[in-house]
This record gives C-alpha cells, sequence and structure tokens, in this order.
C-alpha cells in the first residue's frame, strides 16, 4: 500500500472546514496586492489548506517533500531555492535530472522533523498530507513554531472542484510565493494550450471505461472521483469506472470491478513491484477472466508521477489517450 493511505485517512479526521477547502475558497484564497508579472506585491497573504501565511519576501531555503512538488519548483526554475529534498515515487524527469541532482536528499522516504531542521529551510512543500503527519513530529503547526512556513500540495485538501483548474492555481500561488509570477503563468499558458490539442484529437470520440490499478491485493488500491488522475482519465477519452469514490485514492473489491467490466486497466507504476508484476497478478486471477480488459488483454502505463497533481499532467493526458485510442491520436497526428 502507498504512503498515500495515511493521508486518506488522516484526510477523514480533518475538521469540516479543512476537508471543504477548494482552491477558489479555503485551499488557496489570496488577499492583498496581486502579483504583478515581475514577481511585485509583497507582502501577500494565501489561505492553503485552512493555513493562512503572510509572505514579507519569497521563501530563500526550500525543502521539498514528495516527487510532484520537487518538480515543480525545478520546472519553476527554483533550483537555487531548494537546499533539501525527499522522497521519489519513481526517476524525475530527464529534463530536471541534473537540477535534481545539485539537490542534498535529505532521506530516501521522510525526513525526520530533526532531518529537515538539520537543513535550515525557511519553507517545507508537501506533496501529499502524510508528509505534514503530526505524529511523526513533522506537523505543520510544529514548522510554524520554528519559524518555518510551509505549503500542502491542494489535491490533499481540495474536494468537489475541477482538477485541472486546481493545478493551474498549484502553479499560479507557487509562483506568487516566490515572486515569479510570469514563470507560473507562462506554464499555465502552454499547459492549457496542450491540453487543448489533445482534446481536439479525441473531438467526437466514445471514452472507454477504464479501472486503475496502483496496488493491492486483497483489495484494490485505485484513482477515485476526486483527484487530478480521474480528470487526467476523462480528458484522455476514458471513464474511471471507480469516479463515485469521494478522494482521490481508495479501495475498492475486486468483485465491483468484475461488477463495472473495465474495457481498459491502467497500471501506476512506481516502487518496488514492476508493471509485469502487477499484470501477472491480474491476468493470473481467475476471479478476473471475465474483465474485458483481461480477456482482451487491453493495459495502459503510468508512472505514478504523471497521476499527481503536478507539471506532468498536461503531457500525462496526451500519453494517456495515445493509449485509451491509439488509432485516433495517431490519426491526428500523421502529417
Amino acid at each position: 500500500m502507498s504512503r498515500r493511505t495515511p493521508a486518506l485517512i488522516a484526510a477523514a479526521l480533518l475538521p469540516l472546514a479543512l476537508t471543504a477547502c477548494s482552491a477558489s475558497s479555503d485551499g488557496d484564497a489570496a488577499t492583498g496586492d496581486k502579483a504583478s508579472a515581475t514577481g511585485e506585491g509583497f507582502p501577500y497573504t494565501v489561505k492553503n489548506c485552512g493555513v493562512t501565511t503572510t509572505y514579507k519576501a519569497p521563501p530563500k531555503r526550500v525543502v521539498t517533500m514528495n516527487q510532484h512538488v520537487t518538480e515543480i519548483m525545478l520546472e519553476l526554475g527554483l533550483k537555487k531555492s531548494l537546499v533539501g529534498t525527499a522522497y521519489l515515487d519513481d526517476k524525475v524527469l530527464p529534463k530536471y535530472a541534473e537540477d535534481y541532482a545539485s539537490v542534498p536528499v535529505l532521506a530516501k522516504e521522510y525526513p525526520s522533523y530533526e532531518q529537515v531542521l538539520a537543513a535550515n529551510p525557511d519553507f517545507v512543500y508537501g506533496g501529499y498530507g502524510s508528509a505534514f503527519t503530526a505524529g511523526d513530529g513533522r506537523g505543520r503547526e510544529a514548522f510554524k513554531k520554528s519559524g518555518i512556513e510551509t505549503r500542502l500540495n491542494t489535491e490533499s485538501c481540495t474536494k468537489g472542484d475541477q482538477p485541472m483548474d486546481t493545478l493551474y492555481e498549484e502553479i499560479r500561488e507557487v509562483g506568487r510565493t516566490f515572486g515569479i509570477s510570469d514563470r507560473a503563468e507562462a506554464w499555465i499558458k502552454q499547459a492549457k494550450a496542450d491540453n487543448a490539442a489533445t482534446a481536439e484529437k479525441l473531438a467526437d470520440l466514445k471514452p472507454v471505461s477504464v479501472f486503475v490499478y496502483d496496488s493491492g491485493d486483497k483489495t484494490a488500491f485505485t484513482a477515485g472521483g476526486e483527484g487530478i488522475g480521474n480528470e487526467l482519465i476523462e480528458r484522455a477519452g476514458g471513464t474511471n469506472v471507480f469516479a463515485d469514490l469521494d478522494k482521490p485514492f481508495g479501495d475498492a473489491s475486486w468483485e465491483n470491478v468484475v461488477d463495472r467490466k473495465p474495457e481498459v486497466i491502467v497500471i501506476y507504476d512506481y516502487g518496488a513491484t514492476t508493471v509485469e508484476q502487477k499484470k501477472k497478478r491480474l491476468l493470473s486471477d481467475p476471479a478476473l477472466a471475465d474483465v474485458p480488459a483481461i480477456k482482451n488483454k487491453r493495459f495502459a502505463v503510468m508512472p505514478l508521477s504523471d497521476a499527481v497533481l503536478g507539471v506532468r499532467v498536461p503531457a500525462a493526458v496526451d500519453k494517456l489517450a495515445a493509449q485509451l485510442h491509439p488509432e485516433a491520436v495517431k490519426a491526428a497526428t500523421t502529417p
């Protein structure tokens, strides 16, 4: 089971005011002067997942926990601000490899509170709710008491919104916090253009039904309807058979997998269990023998880092579309 599971459990225990936050309200609501294209406009106050912070200037020494937020920082050209990082799901993209190699890795998984403090950060950016597990000493309040500001990727606290819009807002807020709104807006503009190009390729195509297999044996850990993973499937020309699961990730029974008859199984690739091992587990389960995706051996593969709220998403939509609708996408891209 992925480390995302404690985050889901923790989320269920949060106060209603926190779990109901969204990018347009409690998730990331900016007040005060707006950032200009040149990054001016401090002090700046933002409410992120229930925590309100006023920045008098951009953070200078940053620790990131979880790969997708590390890649956000690198994509926005903030390598020099990073004094530590931790917890990869898979390999960073080749274009980030050199920059990533220059950043100290504090721990293979989550660093301890003391390890983070040793890097002397003034800002900690977490990807999953589990990054700030209070029981492990890394609660946001504990960092605040040490004079360290924090940010949590908003996929961990938004609910009922449009996840692609949440992604744009995540990038906008990070750019605003670091005084580089021009870079953030340029990225958002390109992402919207890329998404529009993929949508044009898939115009008028019938969606295929998709089951996401992340992990699990007794139950299937899968993508629910609240996260970017679900919207990624929809934009790629699919329908998530567990879109009624009201969280980004969760467990589903194998009986429900059988009943919902997915045409394609999307395998999330990460960790010690290989894609081939996951395929073998699915293909060898007699209970799944009549599932259309199993009968036809229709699999698609995505690195986990493609399917969480980060800068990979627009390209990931196009890559998944090519797997769900190979002939249509090939025809649309052939001169």
